[in-house]
């Protein structure tokens, strides 16, 4: 899913409350949804979480090796 289908539902008073709880504004969601302006890492850290990762980092941030900060890449082999 992504953060527009996420937020489309929502009424205002609930965008509001999603949006603190992001530590963001609904204006700021809103850019972020209609592709306007992009998340920064906290807050796409902050969308995973508070959508319980139905609104994955990847999604918001797909620039992002999010395999590698979550420690499911593979270990890199140490020069030795």
């Amino acid at each position: 899913m992504n953060l527009l289908e996420f937020i489309k539902p929502l009424n205002k008073n609930a965008l509001l409350a999603f949006a603190t709880r992001c530590d963001t504004t609904p204006g700021q969601l809103k850019q972020v949804a209609y592709g306007n302006r992009r998340a920064n890492a906290a807050l796409a850290i902050a969308l995973d979480r508070e959508t319980d990762g139905a609104v994955p980092c990847e999604e918001t941030r797909p620039d992002i090796d999010w395999a590698y900060l979550r420690n499911s890449a593979a270990p890199r082999k140490s020069a030795a």
